[in-house]
């Protein structure tokens, strides 16, 4: 992939290699090559101080040929068109994958929150929402937290379509707290996702978790909840990281104790953070240390053309979405690594927001360990399915899910036909 090539790009690439490998009609592949909708908003907001500042606000729709969309909100300051089109695409193959009836969508404002007050946020979150009216709804788009959006922000935005429809509306976001009708193992879904795979994967190898060391790059929701369960499951968490650096111990980190670290430090870092025995290194040395298992859960494009061939681990595990590039994966595969692809590695958040959003409109709650019991058999049926196609197609992982994926998606948008 050259330097110039844009995420979206990446994505096309990753539709073309399956297309051809299903040989999709041309005319579908043009469909899915395109996105249904995309809204950009200018969001002036009055900050405390008075001023007016004004911010981009991005929400694009990939495909509703299976069902509603479905999508996060992020709030960063890299959030661009280009890059929430990938993510909306990305979004279709990944419900698509775990065969929930959801299509793909994305939303973001571009926005460095560590510059705002907490009043400040709300009051943009709100604006966004008001801006998003015309397109998001409990039956057409339903958005859902991603990086630097939360519960709480859910709650705004719930809250916003509330009043403007006159009666509360549960079930027009997923990823709500409790109170305010969230799902129960929510907040960890997306995590234990990633441990479902990584456990299925180590499975498929013979390899015992308590014989994997483990690297977590990032250390938000994905990345903190991916190492404290698999570090329960008995793997060795070896380094994690975060925007204020990264944390190695050989004999395996005291996870639980950083995770309560972040609940008070500022801006929820591990920045200060301290264990004997732990050193700091770069982000660099993270994803190249000799592991077993690399789970990169930051951002998109951290393993590229540049540093794949200095990967070490074994095993790479998705938390993120697009983190690996395509050129990248191509030199991971040729050292015979495997590779579980974000669409069905980091899935495990969408399919209880799918639990979340029927569980609001009926009005009626399971509990954790349903919701948990329920998502395990999702994951682990998808990743069968996704082992046997790539054993079958003598494919690799991503393609593989990607060719299950897409092909769900066309067959729906052949069965409803094209309108008019």
């Amino acid at each position: 992939m050259s330097k110039s090539e844009s995420v979206f790009e990446m994505a096309l690439e990753q539709l073309g290699d399956a297309a051809q490998r299903l040989n999709l009609n041309a005319s579908t592949l043009r469909v899915l090559s395109h996105c249904e909708r995309e809204l950009t908003v200018a969001l002036p907001v009055v900050m405390d101080d008075g001023r007016i500042e004004v911010f981009t606000g991005h929400r694009v729709q990939h495909s509703s040929a299976r069902g509603p969309c479905k999508g996060g909100i992020r709030f960063h300051h890299d959030v661009s068109i280009d890059e929430v089109k990938a993510l909306s695409m990305w979004m279709t193959w990944k419900c698509a994958v775990v065969n929930i009836p959801y299509g793909g969508a994305k939303g973001g404002i571009t926005v460095d929150v560590t510059k705002l007050t907490k009043n400040e946020i709300r009051r943009l979150t709100r604006r966004y929402t008001v801006a998003m009216l015309p397109i998001i709804g409990s039956h057409s788009d339903i958005p859902a937290p991603d990086v630097n959006t939360s519960a709480e922000t859910m709650g705004w935005i719930m809250d916003t379509v509330s009043m403007f429809r006159g009666s509360t509306v549960l079930d027009i976001v997923t990823g709500k707290s409790i109170e305010l009708g969230g799902s129960l193992g929510r907040r960890e879904a997306t995590g234990r996702g990633v441990m479902f795979n990584a456990l299925e994967l180590l499975k498929r190898v013979d390899q015992a978790p308590s014989e994997t060391s483990v690297s977590v790059q990032g250390f938000g929701n994905v990345g903190s909840v991916s190492a404290d369960l698999l570090q329960k499951e008995g793997c060795r968490i070896v380094a994690v990281s975060d925007v204020s650096g990264a944390y190695y111990k050989e004999d395996g980190l005291p996870i639980t104790d950083m995770i309560e670290y972040c609940k008070s430090s500022q801006n929820g870092l591990l920045d200060g953070f301290d264990a004997p025995g732990m050193t700091k290194i770069s982000n660099t040395e993270l994803l190249e240390l000799d592991v077993d298992l690399l789970v990169p859960a930051a951002l998109e494009k951290q393993i590229t053309e540049k540093n794949a061939d200095k990967i070490k681990a074994k095993f790479i595990v998705e938390g993120a979405n697009g983190p690996v590039t395509p050129v990248a994966e191509k030199i991971l595969l040729s050292k015979d690594k495997y590779v579980v692809p974000d669409i069905l590695a980091n899935s495990g958040g969408v399919v209880v927001s799918y639990f979340e959003w029927v569980q609001s409109i009926q009005s009626f709650f399971w509990d954790e360990d349903e919701v948990n019991r329920n998502l395990k058999r999702v994951i682990v049926n998808s990743f069968k399915s996704v082992w046997e196609m790539a054993e079958r197609e003598k494919v690799d992982l991503r393609n593989a899910a990607m060719m299950i994926a897409v092909d769900r998606v066309a067959r729906a948008l052949d069965a409803r036909g094209i309108f008019p």
